[in-house]
């Protein structure tokens, strides 16, 4: 198997490029911090030796507070690596050096690998590397981690030092807290309390913190060692507050930063110009999150965003429609009419050429975000949305969440519930991962893109960052609902580091936006396919005998009365597909969807959205091509739905509200279950979202309709 060794360090020091450098595996690497949530392996090979490589959550501590320090610690506990790998960044060496100290105390056996070097010298300071090393007693190596400057000397050191089991480090804490840590750890040592796993010095400390995992798992064990620790921390805490007015876990940190503050004097730091000049990503940062321009910068930079991505995307998707269309004309000259031929017209070309149609459109948005994304700009804005989202019960950690699921667009909802994680508080957290899916993934891109090409074609950009707006009100005013009635719970307080800036490289916008671009094509080539063939099946069968079948008004409105219209004018074919089995679902809504604007063909396109968002456009694709006169000659579905004298722009805009709010997909729905730890609040996010929905969307339509008529 190797030597077993863990990557461990704070979020934005490098963590995951050094995993990269180090087992060649082409991870994605995000300039803001929470990227990391659960752990990744790999392995290396360096001369003889040969390394089994696991990259730990990114964490500041190694307290409960975040699942991600949980995750860290449990691992390093359970399966004991020969080496904890440190990294640590060499231009914030302070802060960073807090988690090291904690590993010390564990009495872990600890290399710390000194990263980001360039950016350290760039700054003006020096480090003696030799002198950081004696003072801590532990191996120190200098890193550059995205060139691979510094990876032979890291895994040479690492192979001479992972056998050895170092002393747990002890620092002073003062009087006070010394006093009680010893009484503590004798108590500990002479129970046997907890020491099969720990440190019987690290345990007092963490009951000093009030570590909730640890009290935990000490009730279990010896209730009577536990009620003894609790007391003697509960009494050095009164102590503390009466004497000092602070607690032991406010001084336990100032201590361990007064320790680490006491090396660097040594002459381990020392700096070539002034270290108080502020550096450029901070001059930048008085403009960008600044109070008043900060919100004004963003909302430029996210218009910005959608019209580039429309602009430069309108020439290919125009290329690309013309591509399926012309296929679709080979196949219906090749094949004879028949239920294969109206399989690939309908069912594939149709329905997954939809979806394919807004590949370019897609790739344009990635492209966008990623530079956002690997620039630092996107930390920033959670910074700046912070004071916002605790106004509605949410943690600023929270933004990070929503921007990874679409908060500006094009993301997955999925990796943004697992992203929760890095919330302490579990109301927080919960609230968070329930109103999530409101943002505008990739998957419901296809969707606003088509609409707002059809029915908005002069104002796309801003049309897009409406929807966007829209999409962040409804989550936070939904937020703020669940916290005031079945979420109640405490606020609790939010640090996050603000990365520097950094140039993007070509080659990092490459892969991020391929690689997000070729899970877009990979789910329409299976799932969106599977799904497509599906529901043309319900949409052909059963094949009734159109000529004696009588065709039913819709809902009486105009809007209905103009479909009917169409449907005689389009003969058989449009009633066949009413009488289908996809079609009588979708006839039975429409008696609640008409108020809303939608008729039984997009009843048939959300239901099939249940199972993923992409199949709205699919599945409109496919409804519209079977009832068609001439399919011959139908054009673009946005062709199409311009022609459809049932469609306009505001029975768009109110099928995009219902999109937006709508039920989360199935896998979203699977992932806020197992997230929440209760299949209750995934039916709960399925019926509540829907129900919402359908009220916003029937609001809108009834007011939009009410006036214009």
């Amino acid at each position: 198997m190797g030597i077993a060794i863990a990557l461990a360090g704070n979020p934005n020091s490098g963590k995951t490029t050094l995993f990269n450098v180090l087992t060649g595996a082409r991870q994605h690497v995000g300039n803001y911090p929470g990227v990391t949530v659960e752990k990744k392996q790999g392995r290396c090979v360096s001369g003889s030796d040969e390394f089994h490589v696991v990259d730990l959550p990114g964490t500041y501590s190694l307290s409960a507070y975040s699942q991600e320090e949980v995750v860290a610690r449990d691992f390093i506990v359970t399966e004991q690596p020969a080496m904890i790998v440190n990294i640590v960044d060499a231009s914030n060496l302070e802060r960073n050096l807090y988690l090291t100290l904690q590993f010390m105390e564990m009495g872990i056996s600890v290399c710390i690998a000194l990263n980001m070097m360039d950016v350290a010298e760039k700054r003006g300071i020096d480090i003696d590397i030799e002198k950081l090393s004696a003072l801590l007693g532990v191996a120190v190596v200098p890193m550059v981690a995205r060139t691979g400057k510094g990876r032979e000397q890291l895994l040479k050191t690492v192979a001479r030092h992972a056998k050895t089991r170092p002393a747990p480090l002890q620092i002073s804490y003062g009087r006070d807290i010394d006093g009680a840590l010893d009484e503590m750890e004798a108590k500990i040592r002479f129970d046997n309390f907890l020491t099969s796993q720990y440190v019987p010095r690290w345990v007092a400390l963490k009951y000093l913190e009030n570590d909730l995992q640890i009290l935990e798992m000490g009730k279990k064990q010896n209730p009577e060692t536990h009620a003894w620790l609790t007391n003697t921390a509960q009494t050095l805490a009164r102590h503390l507050d009466t004497t000092l007015d602070t607690h032991p876990e406010g001084m336990i940190a100032d201590q361990r930063y007064g320790f680490i503050s006491s090396i660097l004097k040594q002459g381990v730091m020392t700096w070539s110009r002034d270290q108080n000049r502020l550096e450029i990503s901070d001059k930048i940062d008085k403009i960008v999150t600044h109070r008043f321009l900060g919100p004004l910068l963003m909302v430029a930079v996210l218009m910005g965003l959608y019209q580039f991505t429309f602009a430069y995307s309108a020439v290919p998707v125009a290329w690309c429609e013309n591509l399926f269309a012309w296929l679709g004309g080979r196949v219906d000259s090749l094949l004879s009419d028949g239920l294969i031929k109206s399989l690939m017209i309908s069912g594939i070309i149709d329905g997954v050429g939809g979806v394919l149609g807004f590949v370019p459109l897609i790739l344009f948005m990635f492209l966008g975000i990623s530079f956002l994304e690997d620039s630092g700009y996107l930390a920033r804005m959670a910074f700046m949305l912070d004071r916002v989202f605790r106004i509605f019960g949410l943690h600023g950690a929270s933004v990070m969440a929503f921007i990874v699921s679409g908060g500006i667009a094009g993301g997955c909802a999925v990796p943004g519930v697992m992203a929760t994680r890095t919330l302490k508080s579990p109301k927080e957290r919960l609230a968070t991962l329930l109103t999530v899916p409101f943002m505008n993934c990739g998957a419901k891109l296809p969707v606003y893109a088509l609409l707002v090409a059809a029915f908005f074609t002069e104002h796309r950009a801003r049309v897009m960052l409406l929807i966007t707006f829209i999409s962040w009100a409804g989550a936070l005013l939904v937020a703020r609902l669940l916290r005031s009635t079945v979420i109640t719970g405490p606020a609790t307080p939010f640090v996050m580091e603000l990365p520097p800036y950094r140039l993007p490289t070509f080659r990092g916008l490459a892969i991020h936006t391929w690689e997000r671009t070729w899970q877009y094509i990979r789910k329409a080539g299976t799932v969106i396919l599977g799904i497509s063939i599906v529901l043309w099946a319900m949409m052909t069968f059963p094949r009734l005998d159109t000529a004696k079948m009588a065709d039913p008004a819709p809902a009486g409105t105009q809007q209905a009365a103009a479909r009917q219209t169409g449907e005689e004018q389009a003969g058989p074919a449009a009633t066949a597909l009413r009488y289908s089995i996809a079609g009588r679902m979708g006839t039975a809504l429409e008696s609640i969807t008409h108020l809303a604007g939608f008729d039984w063909q997009t009843n048939i396109a959300l239901v099939g959205g249940f199972a993923a968002k992409e199949v709205v456009v699919s599945t409109l694709g496919t409804a519209y091509s079977l009832g068609d006169v001439d399919p011959e000659d139908a054009g673009s579905l946005s062709e199409r739905l311009q022609s459809d004298p049932g469609w306009g722009p505001v029975t768009a805009f109110s099928l995009i509200l219902f999109t937006i709010f709508y039920s989360p997909c199935f896998v979203t729905v699977v992932c806020i279950a197992k997230e929440s730890g209760s299949w209750k609040w995934g039916a709960f996010s399925m019926v509540f979202n829907t129900l919402l929905a359908l009220g916003v969307s029937i609001g809108f339509f009834q007011t939009a309709t009410w006036i214009m008529s």
